[in-house]
């Protein structure tokens, strides 16, 4: 795959066609939304502008919450008002943009003073600018294009359907599983002891409904399917170590090994190994018992009696019977039982589709949506008979769409874009940015879905930009950050963010470097005063150092390494172990060794109360000039 990207000039980037901007944490992302919204109502750029002057009703900006809705609506009426006056040479001397200066260099064959008014007049319709929420616009695109929807007119909104959704789960249970003999009623109640349950269990699937195959059998014939296929297993099970003799079989194995003094006998004694054949024995005796005992608890015995982990205990790993048939029929009793068909998939199935369809119908009946409606339903017009007639009528009312926070984006809500702009087919007579940083696509609680993002970045191949100057960090932290993952790009099989093809093919998520504007902070201040890195706290006693025979801890060469959240990217914590236990290039000996400002981590790592850390002694092995990576 080309992961080609180009760094973004908002001055120079196209304003037709589909394109994917990717913009990390403080790199001026909604600085060049304003910039592009801009262009667009003065029609700027030659062969990269739009086909025609838009005014703010015609774009269509989308975010995900209605702060940033509100902020980016004062921030583009700002942008327009702050242009208009740099159009006029009414500015402050010394303190107008210099993009802006630029922007009015290039149009200056033109009427600078209509631009202008054009500007003030797009900042005064700010108002009716099409900015809002994903759910906001779809429910603006329901009544506006009622007819092409399919849809009422007039509909109540309503913030969710728990209560329906109660009501249907109660319908359910009375209808489907109250009647059932206790046999079968078991296994539901393992699963959902009331309709509550049912209605927690079914709540998070209604929006995948589409995905999972409907299932015309009632829960009674489930159930009983089920069942009759486990009691058939079981006694096919239980026949068999009858017939061999399993359990004998084991027990001369053990006695055998243990005259032969062939295993641990502190790790499986004869207390161990009695209470695992009585288990069985139990089991073969009982005609309804699924399982021996031994399986559900804790204990690792059954397993060092069988093929699983009998080698752990043998003296002689390579001699272990791991193949003995006693051994090996009973690891395959454990997995076979692990396995018996569990009817909770094709019941959960069932619940799906009935409850949906339930409370479909009685919200259509009474012209209600909810906020999920609200995208499920677009989405269904534009899937529907008249989804051409709806995506042109779409596309002639917003012929450019700008969605901020695109990393944010699920698949319905992909869907919903693509099927009106066609993103993989690039049309010029429409524009379609995607603005957003795949490393930030963290909110999957909300359905947001990183390979979501991957699938616009590969109908979008060779559309890619990037905006590379951090403007808020310093320089210390933007060089320890880079150094940090462009190490775990280099080094790790699948990258910095585990996305990497190992065979060369490509890297959807590659890692790119920011750079620190101009002018930027060397490091943090306050008031003015560089802010030296925190110290981490001094670490519990370990043994003295073989490096420099010392027994300092603090020595400079014996580094006490924070790592936190060690459950996070492997390949990112071999890149700090790596960069953290490195010494100094000024360093000709363990004395006066000292960290780098950049590559300290008391500098680079910090900590939360859900954090967890743990602390590693590193002793450097001699001190050699650092590079890192």
């Amino acid at each position: 795959m080309n992961t080609t990207i180009q760094r973004l000039n908002p001055l120079e980037v196209p304003l037709h066609g589909s394109r994917l901007i990717e913009a990390s944490a403080g790199t001026g992302k909604t600085f060049t939304l304003a910039m592009l919204y801009l262009r667009l109502v003065l029609g700027h750029g030659g062969e990269t502008a739009f086909a025609r002057p838009l005014m703010p009703p015609e774009i269509l900006v989308v975010t995900f919450t209605n702060a940033a809705t509100e902020e980016l609506r004062d921030r583009i009426r700002r942008r327009l008002v702050e242009a208009a006056l740099v159009f006029r040479d009414q500015s402050s001397p010394g303190s107008s943009d210099p993009l802006l200066l630029d922007l009015r260099d290039q149009l200056a064959d033109g009427d600078l003073a209509h631009s202008a008014r054009r500007l003030e007049l797009a900042a005064e319709w700010m108002d009716e600018a099409a900015i809002s929420t994903i759910h906001a616009w779809c429910y603006r695109m329901l009544r506006e294009h009622a007819f092409d929807s399919a849809n009422a007119f007039e509909q109540t909104l309503e913030n969710d359907d728990a209560e329906r959704l109660q009501h249907a789960a109660e319908d359910y249970w009375r209808t489907f599983l109250l009647g059932l003999p206790a046999e079968r009623l078991e296994p539901v109640l393992e699963q959902w002891s009331q309709p509550s349950d049912l209605a927690k269990a079914v709540r998070g699937l209604l929006s995948l409904a589409e995905y999972l195959t409907p299932i015309a059998d009632p829960p009674d014939e489930i159930v009983g399917r089920c069942l009759e296929t486990r009691r058939h297993t079981i006694a096919t099970l239980k026949t068999d170590w009858r017939t061999q003799d399993h359990i004998a079989a084991l027990e001369r194995l053990f006695e055998q090994a243990v005259k032969d003094k062939a295993f641990n006998q502190r790790q499986l004694n004869k207390g161990h190994r009695d209470g695992v054949l009585k288990s069985l024995r139990v089991w073969l005796d009982t005609t309804d018992q699924i399982e021996p005992c031994v399986f559900s608890g804790t204990g690792k015995s059954w397993q060092r009696m069988s093929s699983l982990a009998i080698a752990e205990i043998w003296n002689d790993p390579a001699k272990a019977p791991v193949d003995d048939p006693a051994c090996r029929a009973l690891a395959d009793l454990y997995e076979t039982l692990t396995t018996l068909p569990d009817p909770t998939e094709d019941l959960l199935t069932h619940a799906v589709h009935w409850l949906k369809s339930h409370v479909e119908r009685e919200k259509r009946q009474s012209a209600i949506m909810t906020q999920n409606d609200l995208l499920i339903r677009l989405d269904q017009a534009l899937q529907g008979e008249g989804r051409e007639r709806l995506a042109a009528a779409i596309r002639r009312q917003f012929p450019v769409a700008l969605v901020d926070e695109f990393q944010d984006t699920d698949p319905l809500q992909y869907r919903i874009f693509s099927s009106i702009y066609e993103i993989q087919a690039n049309h010029a007579a429409t524009g379609f940015f995607m603005i957003g940083d795949p490393k930030q696509a963290i909110y999957a609680f909300r359905g947001a879905d990183i390979h979501t993002y991957l699938i616009a970045r590969a109908a979008t191949q060779g559309r890619h930009y990037t905006l590379d100057v951090n403007y808020r960090s310093s320089i210390g932290l933007i060089t320890a950050v880079n150094a940090l993952f462009e190490h775990g790009e280099r080094t790790a099989t699948h990258g910095a963010f585990l996305f990497r093809e190992p065979n060369g093919q490509g890297n959807p998520v590659p890692f790119h470097p920011a750079r620190p504007r101009d002018q930027a902070e060397r490091t943090l201040t306050i008031d003015g005063r560089p802010c030296p890195p925190r110290a981490p706290p001094r670490p519990p006693p370990a043994p003295s150092p073989s490096c420099c025979g010392s027994d300092r801890r603090d020595a400079p060469c014996c580094l006490w390494v924070r790592t936190v959240n060690v459950r996070s990217n492997p390949a990112i914590w071999r890149s700090w172990s790596t960069i953290a236990t490195k010494p100094t290039p000024s360093a000709p000996s363990c004395a006066g060794s000292t960290w780098p400002a950049s590559t300290s981590p008391s500098a680079a790592t910090s900590s939360t109360p859900r954090s967890h850390a743990i602390w590693r002694y590193c002793c450097a092995p001699s001190p050699t000039p650092s590079t890192i990576g």
